[in-house]
């Protein structure tokens, strides 16, 4: 372990023990939920230890408990979309006719997958996203598209474009973790 990582690990390490028990109690009061803000209280650390492998001096901190507030809100945002894909996937599932029984295993990929694709979506506009998710999903042609959004054809064109590329970067960006 070099000097660097030494440090790094020391200040996770101080600011672990100095601002656990704070951070799970503020998410508590804000999930209203034990179980969920100690799981949450440790994907924020998570989010801090992986974090710092990729910079240096990640921890100079003036205002740790904001800098904590801040990343537990990142995280709470991501739980909550989370929850969000899970509870319209489940009433997806109950509007098919008797389904096959999917593994646990099988359930998680898929909530995994939708998870990507909505993070890889945000950002976008509501028309761009409609129609990547038509085209994509639906199969539908550019044309039908168009006219499901009451637009061109070059719009959908450009939209698609539009979403692609955001895919790409979302994929490039996340090719390092």
């Amino acid at each position: 372990m070099t000097v660097a990582e030494s440090v790094t690990h020391e200040q996770i390490h101080v600011l672990y023990n100095d601002h656990h028990n704070w951070l799970q109690g503020w998410l508590r009061k804000k999930l209203g939920c034990s179980e969920n803000a100690a799981d949450l209280t440790q994907d924020t650390f998570v989010r801090i230890i992986s974090a710092s492998s990729r910079c240096d001096n990640a921890l100079a901190i003036r205002e740790p408990r904001s800098y904590l507030a801040t990343i537990a809100r990142r995280v709470m945002v991501d739980y909550f979309r989370r929850q969000r894909l899970e509870r319209a996937w489940e009433e997806a599932l109950a509007t098919l006719p008797e389904a096959e029984d999917i593994s646990p295993e099988m359930r998680l990929l898929v909530i995994e997958t939708l998870y990507e694709i909505d993070l890889m979506l945000d950002g976008l506009g509501h028309n761009v996203r409609q129609a990547f998710l038509m085209s994509q999903l639906e199969g539908l042609s550019y044309a039908v598209i168009a006219e499901q959004l009451s637009v061109s054809v070059s719009s959908v064109k450009k939209y698609m474009a539009r979403a692609t590329e955001q895919c790409l970067l979302f994929a490039l960006d996340n090719s390092d973790s």
